[in-house]
């Protein structure tokens, strides 16, 4: 027998029919049965409503909602769905969206008509006084008056894009009205502080600090009326403090300096020093000095210099002082400050206690250029001139 007539015997020998296998239909439907059959649920909606799903509708009409709202911006499902589309609900006009209010009119779900549904709240994040800096924010209301405070905001934005003024660390309680401050990258204005409380002890000894309410204007024309103590501690946690125009501040001070009588009074000393640091960061810095101010003679301010983060936890070498009368000694030694910023030391060092400081008081200058911007300021002419930190030389502006 051949092969062909073997296997012909094969199979109908099969009493058992094992070899009658009928192809089994797969329950499972693919993609395009799957499109159909949930566009199908909506038809379902619609013959049993007489009318489309609708949001806000409960979880199942949302869920409707949201599907023929897919479709409707996808044209290959809609083409795929035309002829099963029994009560025309494909056949719309999509709205145009060409501009930004386009989009804002579009806000279906009202998302945008305020932060009621906490849109803009940081959730799961722990901050420091964050319930302080929410309410920050959530007081701020329009400026009414924003016209006449508009032109000082672009004064300091120019004051500090041209190094005039200057960016430094808030301290605890050191607001003061007419100052400016940042907050989160915002600029504001702290036009008053209206104090209703008085620092005081509790029967208990509890402390309960001064407190009022301030009036903040800021540079996006909105203002707020929060407690000094929440604006502390805010830029105690994020903020900083906008420094004077420098020119002003020389301005002023010469003006009170040109004004000394024979009848002056001794009004402190503004120091040189140079640090005995063993650290090898501090020692191998040249022209390392701090300019400092004391109302106690220099030898009496320095005695525990080396217990004090200010003079790096390290004896110092007294280079020269100045006696000063009739004359406000801080402003000088601020005007130093100012002068020099651009070669402030920045380092850190750390307390017996392993706090961590940073001086601010030390520059990297030349003790001949020290001495000649000091009698630059006695002179008046320091407004002409500025200090080139690369160089180490002064030059004129």
């Amino acid at each position: 027998m051949d092969k062909y007539s073997i296997l012909d015997e094969i199979f109908s020998n099969d009493p058992l029919r094992l070899l009658d296998i009928k192809a089994s239909s797969s329950p499972a439907r693919n993609a395009d049965e799957r499109l159909i059959a949930s566009f199908e649920e909506i038809n379902n909606f619609y013959e049993l409503n007489r009318r489309e799903p609708e949001q806000g509708s409960g979880i199942q009409e949302h869920g409707l909602y949201s599907r023929l709202n897919g479709i409707r911006n996808d044209q290959t499902k809609i083409s795929m769905l035309r002829d099963f589309d029994r009560f025309d609900l494909l056949s719309f006009k999509q709205k145009e969206i060409n501009t930004l209010d386009d989009i804002l009119g579009d806000d279906s779900l009202g998302l945008l008509e305020d932060d009621s549904e906490g849109l803009f709240d940081l959730k799961n994040i722990t901050k420091p006084d964050e319930r302080a800096s929410a309410d920050f924010v959530a007081r701020r209301q329009p400026c009414i008056d924003f016209v006449k405070y508009e032109s000082l905001f672009k004064e300091v934005q120019k004051d500090l894009s041209t190094s005039k003024r200057k960016l430094i660390e808030f301290k605890q309680d050191n607001l003061r009205e007419g100052a400016f401050y940042v907050h989160n990258g915002v600029l504001f204005l702290l036009e008053n502080i209206n104090i209703t409380k008085k620092e005081h002890y509790k029967p208990d000894g509890t402390r309960v600090r001064e407190d009022g309410r301030t009036r903040c204007i800021f540079e996006n024309g909105t203002e707020s009326n929060m407690l000094k103590r929440s604006v502390e501690k805010i830029l105690y946690a994020n903020g900083k403090v906008v420094s004077e125009n420098i020119d002003k501040v020389n301005e002023g001070f010469i003006e009170k300096f040109s004004n000394i009588s024979d009848e002056d009074q001794e009004a402190g000393f503004i120091y040189i020093l140079k640090s005995k640091s063993g650290n090898p960061k501090i020692r191998e810095i040249p022209n390392l000095y701090k300019i400092g101010f004391s109302k106690v003679t220099v030898e009496e301010r320095i005695k525990n210099a080396s217990q004090e983060p200010t003079y790096l936890m390290a004896d110092v070498r007294i280079v020269m002082a100045y006696k000063c009368f009739n004359m406000n000694t801080s402003k000088l030694e601020l005007m130093l400050h100012n002068f020099f910023g651009s070669s402030c030391l920045n380092i850190d060092v750390f307390d017996k206690s392993g706090t961590r400081h940073t001086p601010r008081e030390w520059f990297i200058a030349p003790l001949e250029v020290i001495e000649e911007a000091i009698h630059l300021i006695i002179s008046g002419g320091i407004v002409n001139y500025r200090y080139n930190s690369v160089s180490e030389e002064i030059l004129k502006k």
